[in-house]
């Protein structure tokens, strides 16, 4: 590595706040008569901070007295390892799965936003909903009717928004209830996982897995059966909420799956007529626990009517307002957690290469 290289692999991250060079980033200058050709390629999709990295490396080069001319930013998604001793997917690179110890903290709102964000930074990302008992993804995604099985034993993942999704919701009539004991939870659960063709000919960067609230049967069979690369935390900032986080935290811990962050949501609401920001569900308690159990805090989100009404509508506030601060604030939370997941080891399989 040359020295200008060096020196632009110790730049900051944006998303982690640490040197390009800890998550694998990889950067080849070319240069001639004090001008600079440079391509970076990053661990994960990063397209919305490509004008803050192109800056920052204008800047450092140009310290040195090198003129940028030209900035290339690239990623490859790795597959990383997931807990014990199981390997991933041969169709899904990572599969991230987003938990909460209590239901009503917007985690499914949460996890089909995280899931459009990465689409937009320029992955391959499908939903799985492991919500057996209240499959919600399919009316956040508009998706209506049923999935196709080519052979009759595998079931093509249906798609809405630049992104793949299955949902038992999609197998029954929608006022069906799931009136199944644990054990067909579960084995429903992995049927979808298993059977579904994630990902055509190139698989999935990531597959983002929303759970159901607690920690129950699927989150032990989660834990047991599915290879997952990280886990991450949906709390509220009130005391009541962050009280189950912890034990939602402590039981991926317990489980050997690593927990890549947390995320706050309904953080703050900021009135649409004076612009006055209040904290209606308290404030700080996301930064608490994340300081308590030393994991990243990897995003707060709003509290915003606008983010309810898109997704009952089955239009996510990322795919419909995607200039909105509400957006920005899911792909800012989206980017640090694939950022966080980026810094672990990898597992030993490579699949393919992306271009943002």
């Amino acid at each position: 590595m040359s020295p200008l290289e060096q020196r632009l692999a110790a730049l900051i991250d944006p998303a982690t706040g640490q040197a390009l060079s800890a998550g694998g980033a990889r950067i080849r200058i070319a240069e001639a008569d004090g001008r600079a050709a440079v391509s970076m390629t990053l661990g994960y999709p990063a397209a919305g901070v490509r004008e803050t990295l192109r800056d920052a490396v204008a800047e450092s080069l140009s310290a040195t007295g090198v003129a940028l001319a030209s900035f290339e930013l690239n990623h490859r998604i790795e597959a990383h390892s997931p807990q014990g001793a199981l390997t991933p997917s041969p169709r899904i690179r990572n599969i991230i799965a987003i938990g909460s110890g209590k239901g009503g903290v917007g985690k499914s709102t949460t996890a089909v936003n995280l899931a459009l964000a990465l689409a937009a930074e320029g992955a391959r990302v499908g939903v799985l909903d492991a919500d057996v008992y209240g499959p919600s993804i399919p009316t956040m995604l508009g998706l209506t009717g049923r999935p196709d099985s080519p052979d009759g034993k595998s079931i093509e993942p249906m798609r809405a928004h630049g992104v793949e999704a299955m949902s038992i919701g999609l197998m029954v009539e929608q006022d069906t209830p799931m009136i199944w004991r644990g054990p067909m939870a579960t084995s429903a659960l992995t049927q979808l996982l298993e059977q579904t063709l994630w990902g055509g000919e190139e698989g999935l960067d990531y597959l983002i897995v929303d759970l159901p609230p607690g920690t129950g049967d699927i989150q032990l069979t989660l834990a047991q059966k599915i290879p997952v690369a990280g886990a991450v935390i949906v709390t509220t900032p009130q005391d009541v909420a962050t009280l189950d986080a912890r034990k939602a935290l402590k039981m991926f811990e317990k489980v050997e799956v690593p927990v890549l962050g947390l995320v706050e949501n309904m953080a703050v609401h900021v009135c649409s007529n004076c612009g006055h920001a209040e904290h209606i569900f308290g404030q700080g308690g996301g930064a608490r626990i994340a300081a308590q159990y030393d994991v990243p805090m990897l995003g707060s989100l709003p509290l915003e009517a606008g983010i309810r009404e898109q997704g009952d509508a089955g239009t996510p506030i990322v795919a419909s307002a995607p200039d909105s601060p509400a957006a920005a604030a899911y792909r800012a939370t989206a980017r640090a957690m694939a950022a966080r997941l980026a810094l672990r080891p990898r597992a030993r399989m490579t699949i393919g290469s992306s271009l943002v």
